[in-house]
C-alpha cells in the first residue's frame, strides 16, 4: 500500500485508499467494529476499525475513496492496519482515481476524441448522424463506464478502451478487404456495447457492482437496437439503414448460447463479432497471463473453457491492447 510513514516508532501510517469490502461487525462483548479491506493501485491489506462510533463515522462505504491513518501490525502471516482515524475524501485533496481504481491505459476524453474522429469521416449521412448522436447523448457516462461486470476490460474507462480496441482492429480489416462497407462495420462496432450504460450499475468511480434490472431482463444486445430504433427514427434515418445496425447489435455475441436473437447475416456484422471476440479474449490472456511468474501456469479459466494459461514470459511492453498502435 502507497501509505507514508508518520513514526517509525509504532509503524503509523497514513494515506489515501478505497474501501474494497466493509462489513460491520461486533466483539464477543459486543462492542461494534467495522471489518474493511483496504486497497490502492499498489495492493491491498486488511484493516480494522475497533473504535467505530456509528454516529461520528459516516460519509464512507464500500468503493469510496477515504484517508485513513493507523499503525501496522502482523496478524496470521499477514499484515492488517488498525485504524485510528478515518474520513471521506474530499475535493481540495486533489486525487488522481487512476491510482485506487483499475482503469483503461489512456484518458477517456482522448479515446471519445480519436473514435468522434472517425466518425467524421464516414461517408453515409445518415450513419454519421446517428453514431454521433448516440455518442454525445451518453458521453458523460463514457467517460468513465468499465465494459463489463467482470472478465474483460472491467475498468474505469473500459468501454471506450473496448470500443476503440476494435475499432482500431476493423480500421485494419478494411485494409486488408477494401470491399467492406467501412461505414456500416464502424458505427456497429462503435455502438455494439453502448447499452452497458444501461445494463450494468456502475459507481461513479467506474466501478461495475451488478447488473440492474435492465441489464437482467433485456440485455444490452437488445437494449442497444431498440435505443438504435428509436434515435434513428427521431433522426429521420432510412429504416433500411436503421434494420442493418440493428441487426449488428442484436447479432454481435454470434452465437445463441451467449444471447443473441440471430447470427450475423451479413458480413459486416459477422466481422464485428469476430473482431469483439478477439478483443476480449485477449485483454482475458493477457491479464491472466500477466498475474503469474513467467515459466507458471494460471489457474483454470472457466471464460476460456477451463483452460489453464502459461506465461512464456516473452511478451515485450504493456500488456492488454493499445487502440492507438497506427497500422
Amino acid at each position: 500500500m502507497n501509505f507514508k510513514t508518520v513514526s517509525n516508532h509504532d509503524n503509523t501510517v497514513e494515506g489515501f485508499c478505497l474501501i474494497k469490502s466493509m462489513d460491520k461487525k461486533t466483539t464477543a462483548k459486543g462492542v461494534p467494529y467495522l471489518d474493511m479491506v483496504l486497497t490502492d493501485s499498489s495492493g491491498e491489506i486488511s484493516a480494522k476499525l475497533w473504535d467505530y462510533k456509528e454516529n461520528i463515522h459516516t460519509g464512507f462505504g464500500v468503493n469510496s475513496i477515504v484517508k485513513v491513518r493507523g499503525t501496522v501490525s502482523v496478524f496470521n502471516d499477514a499484515e492488517q492496519l488498525r485504524v485510528e482515524r478515518i474520513r471521506p475524501s474530499i475535493a481540495s485533496d486533489e486525487l488522481n482515481i487512476g491510482d485506487f481504481v483499475p482503469s483503461a491505459s489512456f484518458g477517456s476524453e482522448e479515446m471519445y476524441n480519436e473514435i468522434i474522429r472517425t466518425v467524421e469521416n464516414f461517408k453515409s449521412g445518415d450513419l454519421k448522424l446517428l453514431t454521433k448522436t448516440i455518442l454525445e447523448q451518453n458521453k458523460e457516462r463514457l467517460m468513465y463506464w468499465p465494459a463489463a461486470l467482470k472478465l474483460h476490460h472491467a475498468l474505469r474507462g473500459g468501454l471506450l478502451f473496448h470500443t476503440l480496441s476494435i475499432l482500431k482492429l476493423a480500421q485494419g480489416v478494411s485494409r486488408v478487404y477494401p470491399f467492406i462497407d467501412t461505414d456500416l462495420l464502424y458505427t456497429g462496432v462503435i455502438l455494439h456495447d453502448i447499452a452497458k450504460i444501461d445494463e450494468l450499475q456502475v459507481s461513479e468511480l467506474g466501478i461495475s457492482t451488478a447488473y440492474s434490472a435492465d441489464g437482467e431482463l433485456v440485455g444490452h444486445l437488445v437494449r442497444g437496437a431498440i435505443q438504435v430504433g428509436i434515435v434513428g427514427k427521431e433522426l429521420g434515418i432510412d429504416p433500411d439503414v436503421l434494420m442493418l445496425v440493428e441487426h449488428m447489435l442484436i447479432s454481435h455475441h454470434g452465437e445463441p448460447e451467449f444471447g443473441v436473437a440471430q447470427r450475423p447475416k451479413f458480413l459486416e456484422a459477422e466481422v464485428l463479432s469476430l473482431l469483439d471476440q478477439l478483443d476480449a479474449r485477449v485483454f482475458i490472456f493477457s491479464s491472466c497471463e500477466s498475474s503469474v511468474s513467467p515459466g507458471e501456469f494460471t489457474s483454470r479459466q472457466w471464460a476460456l473453457d477451463n483452460r489453464r494459461l502459461y506465461n512464456h514470459g516473452r511478451h515485450s511492453g504493456d500488456s492488454g491492447t493499445d487502440p492507438f498502435v497506427e497500422f
